[in-house]
């Protein structure tokens, strides 16, 4: 499970998340949905441990996580799709891919290739390609298989199908979807209502704070906050 408790986050001096309290069961989508400004972003950025200033608790599968840097919570199963990509644009595809995999996972990567390879047959036709040269939605494809080659328990997600053409933005979806089915956790920030009608829970962020819950009966609980 992970678990944030009376988690909050800053930017310099400004507070942007407070007080938040969130239990997701693995193998859930949830997806946190707000205007621009409300927390989404950092709620993703801090759990990923990108934002050096928190407090609070974070757990996954009962281990205390709060104290470790970005790269440590990668090592114990954290994915992140940032909105921007992140790419290394002057290399290619197939060094994308394979950047981040560590050599005892080697083997296990190329079983993931097989999957970004089903899910976007695209880069197959691009893997000596520079991502510089790759249009947006096909950037957004890599940036998925390439957090996915490193084998990842949780994903965290912002905004994956913004701003790409709507056959790619089915793509996307479907590729995601597929994930959730494997297993993985799925924490989704999105506004355009592509993963909410598939979710496990849709939370509403406002203020920088969870304020509702707009799907019912969902086994993933938002917190009253005190």
């Amino acid at each position: 499970m992970l678990e944030l408790r009376h988690w909050s986050a800053w930017h310099g001096h400004a507070q942007a998340l407070w007080d938040v309290n969130l239990e997701v069961l693995p193998g859930q989508l949830v997806v946190l949905q707000g205007l621009n400004g409300a927390g989404k972003s950092t709620l993703i950025q801090s759990v990923m441990g990108l934002l050096p200033d928190t407090q609070g608790q974070l757990l996954w599968q009962g281990q205390d996580l709060t104290a470790l840097p970005a790269h440590a919570r990668a090592g114990v199963g954290f994915g992140y799709v940032a909105e921007d990509r992140r790419l290394f644009t002057a290399l290619t595809v197939r060094e994308n891919l394979w950047v981040g995999v560590m050599p005892a996972g080697r083997q296990q990567a190329r079983q993931r290739l097989s999957d970004v390879l089903a899910w976007f047959p695209v880069l197959g036709e691009m893997m000596e390609r520079p991502a510089s040269q790759m249009s947006g939605g096909e950037q957004q494809m890599l940036a998925l298989a390439r957090t996915w080659m490193t084998s990842p328990q949780v994903l965290l997600l912002d905004e994956p199908c913004e701003g790409i053409a709507p056959v790619l933005v089915q793509v996307m979806r479907d590729a995601l979807l597929d994930l959730r089915a494997r297993g993985v956790t799925l924490v989704v920030a999105e506004q355009n209502q592509v993963l909410s009608p598939y979710a496990d829970q849709v939370l509403r962020m406002s203020g920088g704070q969870l304020s509702k819950v707009l799907v019912p009966g969902s086994s993933v609980k938002l917190q009253p906050q005190p």
